[in-house]
């Protein structure tokens, strides 16, 4: 069993395969963290903690002549707040007589032999594997505030998931202020923190910076988990790298504001935070009802590689639903790059019968499809063709696609509205804006409100007659601007905090109705790119475009960060056309070519402008990446090349499950005069078996990863090679 209670101890021991987690139930019934690390046996883990005085640190009134007791010193598995611990708190509320404070003291637990589910949110689900649920129960008496804890233990992937429930026991109101999904404390070490910043068209940079004494906060108040801040760290020793050394991953299951909070206390020890974004939050929890925070990904790994893995196999495998979970993508063309507005259906045909040649298997229309669409100032919110640009109806358009044997796919923005729309003529109280208050706008465009029940049911009845009335396969779905004047006119002025929350809810619900009402159509999200790409949307989007910017150079940066914490059968990757028409970086289709194909692959640029060798090039990369997709996919994936050496050139590895094949891609971004050829070590490969390298030589698996695999001189601008390992024997 994965989860143990020792009644003598009063502690608890979870562990996955390759990792434990302890926590202890003190005297006064605190519940205190202990230990989250490798495999320790059957070691009790409180033995390294000395409770000492720690000068100005207050104590809880029974301990009062104890002045070693206190809670600001104390490893905690969810804190309290207000009551003498002064670090990041996990939890803050006010109630009715005004108190702003409250203790939680252990009341009880259950263990179940199934994983937990959060009403309402996304979360890990249990795929066949061995997985136990604790529930820890907490209670503050005097504020009638109770906390229940909830633990997935994932033997198998080595992961755990947190999440939190909070419950109003009395029978006044309690208004939430603060509601973290987990409190991680990590008492002793020195850590790093690697986190993943960015901006529109520059997603997920992945920085690593030393914790100093203070409070590092990373949050999103931008009505999306954002392009500025994934909700994804790693906390990782000093000296950790790829292949070794101690690494934490917490990644946050939730797609709106969140916060994360990292703080490094006066004594030394780590306390990390994690959840909805406090900011403007408060959440009205009446007599006897919950609140449930979302779901938190945990893992402890030996350096960052096997952390990456970690991840990629629980979101393939049990966060990813559906038909395309783990099978074939279909190669895709769309032509926003080719067309941008200017769309009707004589070009879109001529796009689709080139790419049908090419072996494309699923043509997208984007956005410019619908009435009075020929620009980003009017049109969103009425989902209805543009007969001047399609005569024959969207049911016409799709009618000669598939006579061409291609897929049919579909752009919308179902979450937005013009205000030179019908919709917008017809509901302006729909759309987020405050009273008496000129909106932000961007894209000339606001956002509707989700949040309320009517809103919920047009996108829902809009998007399912789509789907039903037309044979679409796949769906972009995008989401092109922050959110800013946040009210509701459907809630009363003390209820305005919760909108931000309640629209996500209602976003999960309609995803979710949607998916499994259409199981045959492929979702794709999107958000200004990559402005939506976490696991809250990867439960419902298999995959998720994983940037607007489609120059390759600026997408091995982009694609680097990325494969930290998510799969790249959940990148969306096109090639585009050179000069990119965001850079205005001349690349080779080579190029291009081989960083798409490391994610799901496609295309997006005008194939009437390519000369007859360069649609020949494509037919072969078309036909190549339906050859490597399982292994890109399904298989691991190794950063060979450091941030450092991408000043020079990157390098990636994928390896399949059973290790008998490899693929070696290097892209050189900044080709050095008389300098040595770049020469990587291979790994994941088995060190027993004889592998063919390109056809050219034969090799033992242990050569290739202790001596390694030297390319030959690659010049030019931005040249490119892939190398087949293939196990003979």
């Amino acid at each position: 069993m994965s989860i143990r209670y020792n009644e003598e101890t009063k502690q608890f021991i979870l562990e996955t395969d390759h990792t434990c987690y302890q926590m202890q139930v003190d005297m006064l019934g605190f519940l205190h963290h202990l230990y989250y690390g490798p495999r320790v046996g059957q070691n009790d883990m409180s033995y390294p903690y000395r409770i000492y005085d720690h000068g100005f640190s207050g104590n809880p009134y029974d301990m009062r002549h104890d002045r070693a007791f206190s809670l600001d010193s104390f490893a905690q598995e969810y804190t309290s707040f207000g009551v003498g611990d002064f670090r990041v708190t996990s939890i803050r509320a006010s109630c009715s007589d005004g108190s702003r404070c409250a203790e939680f003291h252990f009341t009880g637990y259950e263990i179940k032999n199934s994983k937990y589910e959060i009403p309402g949110l996304p979360s890990v689900y249990d795929n066949g594997d061995r997985v136990q649920t604790l529930i820890l129960s907490l209670i503050d008496s005097a504020a009638n505030i109770a906390v229940k804890l909830y633990y997935g233990v994932f033997e198998e992937l080595d992961i755990i998931t947190r999440a939190t429930e909070i419950i109003n026991a009395g029978t006044e109101i309690v208004w939430l202020r603060k509601a973290s999904s987990i409190c991680l404390e990590l008492p002793f070490g020195k850590w790093d923190m690697v986190h993943f910043y960015g901006r529109h068209c520059m997603e997920r940079q992945a920085e690593r910076v030393p914790l100093f004494h203070g409070i590092h906060t990373l949050s999103s108040g931008r009505g999306m988990s954002s392009h500025q801040h994934n909700p994804f760290i790693i906390l990782c020793d000093h000296a950790a790298n790829e292949d070794s050394g101690l690494s934490y991953g917490l990644m946050l299951m939730y797609s709106g504001n969140h916060k994360i909070e990292v703080e490094l206390d006066q004594f030394d020890s780590t306390r990390a935070v994690m959840g909805i974004s406090d900011d403007r939050f408060r959440w009205e929890l009446s007599a006897g009802t919950s609140f449930y925070t979302p779901e938190v990904i945990l893992t402890c790994a030996n350096g960052l590689t096997e952390l990456s893995h970690r991840y990629h196999r629980a979101i393939r495998n049990n966060v990813v639903r559906g038909k395309f979970k783990l099978s074939h993508r279909p190669v895709l063309i769309n032509n926003w790059e080719a067309t941008y507005f200017d769309l009707n259906e004589k070009k879109l045909l001529s796009i689709a019968e080139k790419a049908k040649k090419l072996g494309v298997e699923l043509f997208v229309m984007d956005d410019g499809w619908f009435k009075n669409r020929n620009d980003d100032n009017a049109g969103l919110g009425d989902w209805v063709p543009d007969l001047k640009k399609l005569p024959h109806g969207l049911d016409g358009l799709i009618e000669k696609v598939n006579a061409l044997g291609l897929e049919f796919g579909l752009w919308i923005e179902p979450e937005m509205v013009n205000e030179d729309s019908d919709l917008f003529r017809a509901h302006p109280d729909w759309a987020l804006s405050a009273p008496n208050r000129a909106p932000m706008m961007s894209r000339n465009q606001l956002v509707l409100d989700l949040s309320r029940e009517d809103v919920y049911k047009y996108l829902y009845t809009t998007i399912s007659y789509l789907l039903s009335q037309y044979n679409i396969t796949y769906i972009k779905w995008d989401f092109n601007r922050s959110m800013a004047d946040v009210y509701s006119r459907a809630l009363p002025s003390s209820r305005q905090g919760e909108v931000s929350h309640r629209y996500y809810l209602n976003l999960y619900r309609l995803y979710d109705h949607l998916t499994r009402e259409f199981p045959q159509v492929l979702f794709e999200g999107c958000a200004g790119g990559g402005g939506r790409f976490d696991a809250g949307m990867l439960a419902y989007s298999p995959q998720i475009w994983c940037s607007d910017n489609t120059d390759p150079i600026s997408r091995l940066a982009i694609q680097y960060g990325t494969s930290f914490g998510y799969p790249m059968s959940a990148v969306g990757a096109h090639v585009s056309a050179s000069p990119n028409h965001q850079t205005g970086r001349l690349t080779p289709l080579s190029t291009r070519g081989i960083v798409a194909m490391s994610g799901t692959f496609g295309y997006e640029l005008d194939l009437d402008k390519l000369s007859p060798e360069e649609l020949e090039e494509m037919k072969e990369q078309v036909k190549r990446f339906k050859e490597i997709e399982p292994i890109v996919h399904g298989g691991l994936h190794y950063r060979l090349s450091t941030s450092v050496d991408s000043r020079h050139y990157v390098a990636w590895q994928f390896v399949s499950e059973d290790k008998s094949r490899s693929l070696l891609n290097i892209v050189v971004t900044n080709p050095l005069a008389n300098s040595a050829p770049v020469h990587v070590r291979l790994k994941g490969l088995d060190d027993q078996a004889v592998y063919s390298v390109n056809g050219e030589f034969e090799c033992l698996g242990s050569s290739l990863m202790s001596a390694g695999y030297t390319f030959p001189q690659l010049t030019g601008d931005y040249p490119c090679m892939q190398v087949d390992i293939i196990q003979i024997k």
